[in-house]
């Protein structure tokens, strides 16, 4: 992926059959879906691919216990197939895991045993393994932090985890292998109109949607692009395209924020994840090893605006820490935080109050008059469907030619046969043999990025070369994930990775100095006072 060769494409280009506006997971699954079918495809994405709620999950590829609890039989079954082919077809980038479902009372063996057994039995051929009813002793021994007051054993089951940002970079290499052009810092700031011509006055007056004005955000230059659809695939900033088309048009987003805390492994040590299957505001509580720490979360709270870059509330942090603590044996303080993540859901407004966690998780999609076909809602581990279906109906706004959908058995770019889960590059696959080559070429290149954390300075030539890195922050949070599990770390080792990249990018000492000055101000949020 060369960032300059593919804007070479936007100028040799006379008209697309797609463009998709927004990198995140549901773009970047559509792009490859429409490139493996043929069709001349453009994504571009405002920001990096994955800046959004795509690099802020829970980490889970999983069908959803909770989902299951509330009777949402459909999006659980399909959420299991999906999760079934991501571990078969980007196996470097996921992993199947136990999860461990502490129990106070028969009554909660028995109920949740039998709930997840009901979870084994709807994955099918596709599903991790079997479901295990353990005592209080063996669920010590999974979980050593656990508390066990009152502890009448668990139930064990099997769900999927993932890197998120980096499965999102895999997916734009793997549309890009495919031949869609897929470009980060790439702004639509318009969309272009016409009247169609029509054989019947009466019919199909208003106007059309054929093409897009993009603005490259890193030099400025605008591109008008012609297209023959056009989808709408921003996440939580669905509304404000649907708004780009018809000024009149009303939000049909509902944006929930989810925080994460993410710990040392000391606290929470072992290979398994916990689940705590109800707390106070009616979501699960996960604590999930991830790249030897411990991921926290999540909250649901409502909120107003969203942003980029959205912050955690107070009360959302205190409600975490209180209901971890509720369930180990060591006390976590806010000083033990490493890192603070949040993302925005973009859930689709369905009549269900100001209650985010009772809100579906379905995707939803749209045509609107002009032809604009706009997809949100959803989560990453459905993306793949997502992406079939919002194609199936860009095809027919566009008539375009139907081709069968290619990606249930796709291997994903980095797809490889032996991996060793102990490789600190595995998560790489295929990649990470060509990321040891720049090693050999240079031995500086082995060093540690930062001595608290596995990452290397190769990963940084990497994601340069063949990434589209293109900031400090791109390559500490998304392409490596160190800003994620430990932003102290990250912002100590942002000065030293600017330099690496101002050499390799032949760029000055005012941008180094611009760069880790605007990470550092973006890497304090991630940090508990």
């Amino acid at each position: 992926m060369n960032r300059t060769q593919m804007l070479h494409h936007l100028s040799e280009t006379t008209e697309w059959d797609i463009i998709i506006i927004g990198g995140g997971a549901t773009g970047l699954g559509t792009a490859v879906d429409a490139a493996t079918r043929g069709y001349k495809t453009l994504l571009a994405e405002q920001h990096d691919f994955a800046k959004g709620t795509s690099s802020r999950s829970t980490k889970l590829v999983h069908g959803g216990v909770r989902y299951l609890a509330q009777g949402n039989i459909k999006l659980v079954r399909e959420a299991l197939m999906e999760r079934g082919l991501l571990l078969k077809n980007a196996p470097h980038v996921t992993s199947n895991l136990s999860f461990v479902l502490p129990c106070y009372s028969l009554w909660q063996k028995i109920f949740y045993g039998v709930g997840l057994k009901i979870y084994d039995v709807m994955a099918g051929n596709l599903g991790l393994g079997k479901t295990k009813i353990i005592n209080s002793k063996k669920t010590k021994e999974l979980l050593p932090t656990i508390d066990i007051k009152n502890l009448c054993g668990a139930v064990v089951y099997k769900d999927g985890q993932f890197d998120d940002a980096r499965l999102a970079i895999n997916l734009a290499q793997t549309a890009a292998a495919n031949g869609a052009t897929v470009l980060n810092y790439c702004k639509v700031i318009k969309l272009l109109k016409i009247f169609p011509t029509v054989t019947n006055p009466v019919r199909n007056l208003s106007e059309k949607v054929c093409g897009v004005i993009i603005k490259d955000e890193i030099n400025g230059t605008e591109y008008t692009l012609k297209c023959k659809a056009v989808i709408n695939a921003t996440g939580v900033f669905a509304d404000e395209v649907l708004q780009m088309d018809d000024t009149t048009a009303k939000n049909i987003v509902s944006p929930s924020q989810g925080i994460h805390l993410v710990l040392d492994k000391k606290f929470f040590p072992g290979t398994d994840a916990m689940m705590i299957p109800k707390t106070e505001d009616g979501r699960v509580l996960f604590a999930v090893p991830w790249h030897d720490k411990v991921v926290v979360g999540t909250t649901d709270t409502p909120i107003e605006s969203h942003s980029l870059e959205p912050k955690p509330l107070e009360q959302e942090i205190e409600f975490i820490m209180q209901h971890i603590n509720k369930s180990l044996d060591v006390e976590i303080k806010r000083t033990d935080v490493q890192s603070v993540f949040v993302g925005l859901r973009p859930l689709v407004k369905k009549g269900a109050g100001n209650k985010t966690a009772l809100m579906p998780r379905d995707h939803t999609i749209l045509v609107s008059t002009s032809g604009l076909v706009t997809i949100t809602g959803g989560k990453w581990t459905t993306y793949r469907k997502m992406a079939n279906d919002v194609l199936k109906k860009a095809i027919l706004v566009a008539n375009l030619p139907e081709i069968k959908c290619g990606t249930q058995n796709l291997k994903i770019h980095g797809w490889i046969s032996n991996i060793d889960k102990n490789d600190p590059l595995h998560f790489y696959g295929a990649d990470a043999m060509h990321i040891k080559n720049l090693c050999i070429e240079d031995d500086m290149l082995a060093e540690l990025i930062h001595p608290a954390l596995h990452n290397i300075k190769a990963e940084i030539i990497w994601a340069i070369q063949n990434e589209m890195a293109q900031t400090v922050e791109d390559v500490l949070a998304r392409r490596t994930r160190i800003l994620f599990l430990n932003a102290q770390a990250a912002i100590e080792a942002a000065p030293m990775v600017a330099k690496l990249m101002a050499t390799a990018m032949n760029k000055n000492e005012d941008w180094e100095l611009q760069q880790v000055n605007n990470f550092n101000l973006l890497a304090k949020q991630y940090l508990l006072s």
